[in-house]
């Protein structure tokens, strides 16, 4: 059976409602749904910082080292690598 004109019309409403109610709430209930902000703001602090992003691919078994040694040391992994990448430049 096809729909009239004026129901698919309505159902194209609707779902347009749902999707942008969808896109303006949070994640999780009791989450800000501001976390871009909290990114683009932790972006311009670390730019204020000279701090520059650095991507690269590691093996799941070093990773879970690299955090034991951090809770170990109570570093953030940011200033483990760090300091490990400038040791290892220096020898």
């Amino acid at each position: 059976m096809a729909m009239k004109k004026f129901e698919l019309e309505k159902r194209k409403a609707e779902k347009l409602h749902n999707d942008l109610g969808a896109a303006n709430a949070p994640a999780r209930f009791g989450q800000a749904a501001t976390t871009l902000l909290d990114k683009k703001e932790q972006r311009k602090q670390d730019q204020a910082k000279g701090l520059v992003p650095f991507a690269c691919k590691l093996n799941k078994d070093l990773v879970q080292e690299l955090h034991t040694r951090c809770s170990e040391r109570e570093m953030t992994l940011n200033d483990l690598v760090a300091e490990l990448i400038q040791t290892g430049l220096a020898k």
